[in-house]
């Protein structure tokens, strides 16, 4: 009876060590499924409209994992489906779905060529014009920025930190995932995304326009703190308390930390 209890108090902790072993954590799983996502984004970009029967045999997986994946894709806008376009006669039944990445989706994976091609073309600029062109590119590349941003911040006030609040909310509708806050000395607006931040590494004149542009846009004299381009991983500007009001033309104080 006592090596009976003795084996029966075991039991468990042994059954606990076995599940365990086959306990699939959120981390684990959320890393597969990116996985996976990624290599059907990978198959479509090489093969181009793929049915979805066609993805699960090459990726080895059943048709309802498979449909599981490309209905999240298509929530997520990163595929558009369409019928399957068939030449000659055509047997019962409706035409089987096809799977296309779409524009956006496509763009993010091309997106090192497109920074390559944008660093020659401002290396070129560069040798034949010098500095003052860069400058004066980079000026006219955030000025549609700057006037989209402004029409979304009409009604946000005169006050810096709301204005800054606001820019925040327009700068995310951009794609830069943009937050302000109050702190002690003032403001403080992050964007913890840059679209041209490898561009960006080799020509700050990028981020000193888009600078100028936050301090037009917020009506006061800011300072650039950290940038992504200089290796920081968010973008910060710091709004003082009181400053003086930025006037077109005035310098903006750009201030990056080092390492």
């Amino acid at each position: 009876m006592k090596n009976a209890a003795a084996l029966s108090g075991q039991q468990p902790m042994a059954a606990a060590a076995v599940g365990a072993s086959v306990v699939t954590t959120p981390v684990a799983l959320a890393a597969t499924e990116t996985s996976t996502r990624d290599r059907v984004t990978q198959l479509l970009l090489e093969r181009g409209a793929t049915t979805a029967a066609q993805l699960g045999v090459a990726l080895g997986l059943s048709p309802a994992a498979i449909r599981r994946h490309l209905d999240a894709m298509l929530a997520d806008g990163d595929v558009v489906a369409r019928e399957q376009t068939v030449r000659g006669s055509r047997g019962r039944g409706r035409p089987a779905k096809v799977f296309l990445l779409t524009d956006a989706a496509r763009g993010r994976c091309g997106t090192h060529h497109y920074d390559n091609m944008a660093t020659a073309a401002l290396r070129w600029i560069a040798r034949s014009g010098g500095s003052n062109a860069v400058e004066a590119f980079a000026t006219e590349q955030v000025s549609a920025l700057e006037s989209r941003c402004r029409a979304a911040m009409e009604d946000a006030g005169d006050d810096p930190l709301a204005r800054a609040e606001a820019l925040a909310g327009a700068l995310t509708a951009e794609g830069y995932a943009a937050n302000a806050t109050t702190i002690a000395s003032g403001g403080q607006l992050c964007q913890h995304h840059c679209p041209v931040a490898h561009v960006a590494a080799e020509f700050p004149q990028l981020c000193e326009a888009e600078t100028a542009v936050i301090s037009r846009l917020v009506g006061t004299h800011v300072q650039r703190l950290a940038t992504i381009a200089h290796g920081d991983g968010v973008c910060t500007t710091h709004i003082p308390t009181q400053p003086s009001r930025a006037q077109s033309g005035n310098p903006v104080t750009t201030v990056r930390t080092d390492r």
